[in-house]
């Protein structure tokens, strides 16, 4: 009786709340996790292609990373707008503007991995025959990895957040809740989707750090000198 009575009182936190609404829950965060994954992964192929561009030259970094940070300057709320006549009231509008928002971050730390790949090492692989797109993917992503997924990491942090501001159009997973709840100020539901949205975040950038540390072992690796073994490993990559 006292757990039921916590929705009567509004309480901020309640059991009975969770347990006759735990359906709801599940489905506003499967939303949120999907949205999140798809705008991710769709920002990471869209920016690897912008940051070789933008490698090409300053001629090139320069439109590219200020048409990405002008994009990120938008509000979301005119960024919907805009995009509303080519996408409708979909899930597919906040997918491309979550995109939109990923790519300044995802492009700024691809480009500086890339950047941080030592002259020696691509010297060493265009001297073993390697081509560019070989010397690409055998050589300088592999050792850009660490920048980029910190890239990733932050840019997944940052998606988890701004997918809430899809509840603007009713594809915002827990913060459509966040926002139903805010018009009679429903304590309960409040709280508990903005801690499920810390949680997904925290989760998220726990599973993309141990990714990363499976992909990059030799960043964990300390020479004698006390240095990151992976200068080394750049010296030999194409050996």
């Amino acid at each position: 009786m006292a757990e039921q009575n916590c929705l009567v009182a509004n309480d901020w936190i309640c059991g009975e709340y969770l347990r006759s609404r735990g359906h709801e829950l599940a489905e506003a965060t499967v939303q949120h996790i999907w949205i999140t994954v798809a705008s991710v992964l769709i920002g990471l192929v869209v920016a690897l292609p912008l940051a070789l561009l933008a490698r090409r030259g300053r001629h090139f970094a320069a439109p590219v990373l200020g048409l990405t940070t002008v994009l990120y300057t938008v509000p979301s709320l005119a960024m919907f707008s805009l995009l509303l006549p080519l996408f409708g009231l979909s899930a597919a509008l906040v997918v491309t503007g979550l995109v939109l928002y990923s790519l300044t971050i995802l492009v700024r730390n691809i480009l500086a991995g890339l950047e941080a790949v030592p002259q020696e090492a691509r010297e060493a692989a265009e001297g073993m025959g390697y081509g560019p797109v070989r010397l690409l993917w055998e050589v300088e992503l592999p050792l850009a990895l660490p920048a980029l997924m910190a890239g990733l990491r932050i840019a997944t942090v940052s998606t988890v957040a701004l997918t809430t501001v899809g509840s603007l159009v009713g594809k915002g997973g827990l913060g459509n809740l966040i926002e139903d709840a805010l018009p009679s100020f429903f304590k309960a539901q409040v709280l508990t989707a903005s801690v499920l949205c810390v949680l997904l975040a925290v989760a998220a950038d726990l599973l993309l750090l141990g990714v990363q540390r499976l992909l990059t072992p030799w960043t964990r690796i300390r020479t004698p000198g006390g240095a990151s073994a992976g200068a080394g490993i750049a010296k030999t990559e194409a050996v």
